[in-house]
């Protein structure tokens, strides 16, 4: 048995291949369940008494010499396999492109962003509303004619169901749910019942903000939005409030910038006037601060709101809305280094 061991520990020590195949028809000869080192060890029991634990530490050793013998042999035809002309295993693996985010969703974050520096919180509801919180709380006469067919998606008359037109009835929610101090801005989608066309579409998306305390004023408004504008639009930025007319603010504006283009020497964009108009603002309506049980004699408030697709336009120079929608990848692309 001593001599038999030894022949095979020098065999095994002198073992070659030429393949992987070999490999394992070698590592069945030795080590598989009917190889020779298996039939040694059935041997094993038929040895005297006294010699077994000689005998077993020899078959043990031969046992583990074949096992490192026989691996190191797989190991090289292993790194071999993987080992492919012209191919540098150290450069950097195939580059997958990335995601981005959608024009859209850039400007909604950075309004927010804006707005969050001057202590705004965010705020947001849900786009199927009724009639108290899109017109009714906000001052809208029942004549008024954005309660026609002809601008709103109704989904259910008496009582009226319909798609929110505007991110005002979050406005309401929040009044009516938060006493003052109030400082929010309301991003979302909204739905209005008009043609699709290169400046205009049935689905849109706003950012609202209301600001309602104690002496509260326009110059509040005014140095306000002066401050989202030369933030969004670089520190050269101008504004002007035209007067103007909504039913839940009183008095109400207009608010324009100096073109972002031209800078207000006039160009095709701001149709030669040197001014873009952005977004409407305005002192919030005593009697939309009563219908949201807020005492209008004690409070007073400011809101605006404005187009997330119209600053997206001015800000990227895009002069089609409904690229916004069409999914196009080479549209979306664009937008990668605004991750």
């Amino acid at each position: 048995m001593f001599k038999k061991i030894e022949s095979l520990l020098l065999e095994i020590e002198n073992l070659k291949a030429e393949s992987s195949q070999q490999v394992e028809e070698l590592r069945i000869k030795y080590l598989g369940k009917k190889g020779i080192i298996s039939t040694l060890f059935d041997e094993f029991k038929a040895v005297p008494a006294d010699q077994k634990r000689e005998v077993g530490q020899a078959l043990n050793k031969l046992k583990n010499q074949a096992s490192v013998t026989i691996g190191e042999l797989k190991k090289r035809f292993d790194d071999a396999d993987t080992d492919v002309d012209g191919l540098d295993l150290t450069l950097p693996g195939t580059y997958n492109p990335v995601g981005s985010r959608h024009p859209l969703s850039i400007i909604r974050n950075e309004i927010v962003d804006v707005f969050g520096r001057l202590g705004f919180a965010v705020a947001e509801g849900p786009e199927i509303e009724d009639d108290w919180h899109v017109f009714s709380a906000l001052n809208f006469p029942p004549e008024h004619p954005a309660r026609d067919m002809q601008d709103t998606f109704f989904i259910n008359k008496d009582p009226d169901i319909l798609l929110r037109t505007h991110t005002s009835s979050v406005q309401v929610r929040v009044m009516e749910h938060e006493p003052p101090p109030i400082r929010a801005v309301f991003p979302g989608r909204v739905f209005r019942n008009e043609a699709i066309s290169a400046r205009a579409h049935c689905i849109f998306h706003q950012v609202e903000g209301l600001y309602i305390d104690e002496d509260v004023s326009f110059a509040d408004l005014r140095q306000t939005l002066l401050y989202f504008a030369k933030e969004m639009f670089g520190q050269e930025t101008r504004i002007r409030l035209r007067p103007s007319y909504f039913p839940f603010t009183e008095p109400s504006a207009e608010m324009d910038i100096s073109c972002t283009l031209c800078g207000g020497s006039g160009c095709g964009i701001c149709k030669n006037t040197g001014w873009v108009e952005i977004l409407g603002c305005g002192m919030v309506d005593p009697n939309v601060l009563d219908s949201s049980k807020i005492d209008s004699e004690k409070f007073t408030g400011f809101a605006f709101g404005m187009g997330v697709e119209r600053i997206a336009m001015l800000k990227y120079q895009i002069n089609d809305i409904r690229l916004f929608f069409d999914n196009d990848i080479r549209f979306l692309e664009q937008f990668k280094s605004a991750l």
